[in-house]
């Protein structure tokens, strides 16, 4: 397979900030970007050379789109695998059709990461009540039921504390799949963001800690200032076991938990860009973004070291606009932060709007500063952080 080089045409399908980030580095390189999705005036398509507004489920529209591309790759992992099979008659797609169809539904990737023996948390496929009460008393309590496709950001998510509370879960089975899994009490949750390309060839960024609320990602701190180097090593080891097994082209984000027990467990697989990479857009030599660019176009990949020693990411969610417009100069007077808004037209609740990365000398240095431009923002952002 040639290599893609620069002034070629690259095609994205979706066009949300994954999109964008990924169409800035590209036409920083000077290749041209064309984005598919259902929607227009998009974060991603908005940048981009052309952005076609088509349904996923039209395949022929697809297929135009790919005849006008050299290779493409996706921003999320909600596309149907039909889609990607169609544009793939045309153009290379990486990651493949067959790695979204392992990692865009919860119960394959989890049969997937048994089957290989990667770590991970007990759990049962769930299609009906019966199937739901033998998974609880095989599983015990607590537990979480996860709808098997279509989830993300704690969406389809349901904790079943005791036998009194298994209603709400009963109740909401309809005729969906789903998935129990055992709960697990972690100490905290890390990521390890990588790339593999063509030949491949391996890259990462070492182990980022990242720290949720409301099931949403709220901050990520880079190297992770609270586990030892051996544990981040080993996840690392492991990131490269999954991509390897998968053969994925592209870039992967493997997330974990760390049990109180100093474990590892693989939470879920992400075959894209991910939110807690985000800060090496700023902090490394070569950002996750141009990381895929070079990994799906065939090109070398590039150096992941950080440009300082540490560095730390805050997420914007449209909380922060509900007293109004937030102080942009305030968070801009912090030197040593830099500011990425996602063009997104309208702020609700939840919805990530953009985010924050500072650089700095310590791991807990970076975390204080970027806290600090977000409290910024708004007088009363503390009573509103996520």
């Amino acid at each position: 397979m040639k290599t893609v080089l620069p002034g070629a045409n690259l095609g994205v399908l979706g066009s949300g900030q994954l999109g964008r980030m990924f169409a800035l580095a590209a036409r920083r390189m000077g290749y041209r970007v064309h984005t598919f999705s259902p929607h227009a005036g998009t974060p991603a398509g908005q940048i981009s050379d052309k952005e076609y507004q088509r349904s996923y489920e039209d395949l022929d529209a697809v297929r135009e789109f790919a005849r006008g591309v050299e290779v493409l790759t996706f921003e999320f992992e909600n596309i149907p695998v039909a889609t990607v099979e169609a544009a793939s008659q045309f153009a290379p797609v990486h990651p493949s059709g067959a790695v979204l169809h392992t990692t865009q539904h919860r119960l394959r990737e989890k049969t997937f990461l048994a089957a290989h023996g990667f770590p991970h948390a007990p759990f049962r496929r769930v299609a009906s009540a019966e199937d739901l009460r033998a998974s609880l008393d095989a599983l015990g309590y607590p537990a979480v039921l996860k709808t098997a496709g279509f989830g993300y950001d704690g969406k389809g998510q349901l904790k079943i504390s005791s036998q009194e509370t298994i209603g709400q879960a009963l109740a909401a089975l309809g005729q969906r799949e789903w998935v129990l899994e055992a709960f697990v009490d972690f100490e905290r949750e890390v990521s390890v963001v990588a790339a593999r390309g063509r030949s491949g060839e391996f890259a990462d960024y070492g182990l980022i800690e990242n720290e949720h609320r409301r099931h949403i990602l709220d901050l990520s701190v880079a190297p992770a200032p609270n586990v030892p180097a051996s544990l981040a090593h080993e996840a690392v080891e492991i990131a490269r076991r999954v991509l390897e097994t998968l053969d994925v082209v592209g870039v992967m984000c493997v997330e974990f938990f760390v049990t109180r027990e100093g474990k590892l467990l693989i939470n879920e697989l992400a075959p894209r860009p991910h939110n807690s990479g985000h800060l090496t857009f700023d902090a490394c030599v070569t950002s996750q973004f141009e990381q895929q660019l070079r990994a799906v176009c065939g090109l070398p990949l590039g150096s992941t070291a950080l440009l300082s020693p540490a560095a730390a990411m805050a997420n914007l969610l449209g909380d922060l606009w509900r007293a109004g417009e937030p102080d942009w100069r305030a968070a801009c007077a912090f030197p040593d932060v830099k500011l990425h808004l996602y063009g997104k037209m309208e702020a609700r609740a939840g919805r990530k709007m953009g985010h924050l990365t500072a650089l700095a000398g310590s791991a807990e240095e970076a975390a204080r500063t970027v806290l600090a431009a977000r409290d910024a923002l708004t007088p009363d952002s503390a009573s509103i952080r996520v």
